[in-house]
């Protein structure tokens, strides 16, 4: 919860967490291009998190289902040629 005194959010709970060393550069690096605290960046990456995940959806097949019914996802052609390439650089990776 956020209490909010003379226009100022005061904060209520308080965490502590570890980060890997790149996570805490990224959090640093968004800290000063948006000019706010590296809480804030939390706040505003937890709450950026929440809304898009609730727009996704939460049924993978379903969503697998309307991709291909929309025409969407690769062309078969390509996927094929890919395909092709991969069994090539295997073959060529188990005869070296």
């Amino acid at each position: 919860m956020v209490w909010y005194a003379d226009g100022m959010a005061t904060m209520t709970h308080r965490t502590t967490f570890a980060l890997d060393q790149e996570t805490a550069d990224r959090l640093k690096r968004l800290s000063v291009e948006w000019k706010v605290s590296q809480a804030e960046v939390v706040r505003r990456s937890v709450e950026m998190a929440a809304t898009s995940s609730g727009s996704k959806n939460s049924d993978p097949i379903g969503a697998l289902r309307q991709l291909h019914e929309s025409g969407g996802g690769l062309v078969r052609e390509v996927a094929e040629q890919y395909l092709a390439e991969v069994r090539e650089d295997r073959k060529r990776w188990r005869s070296s």
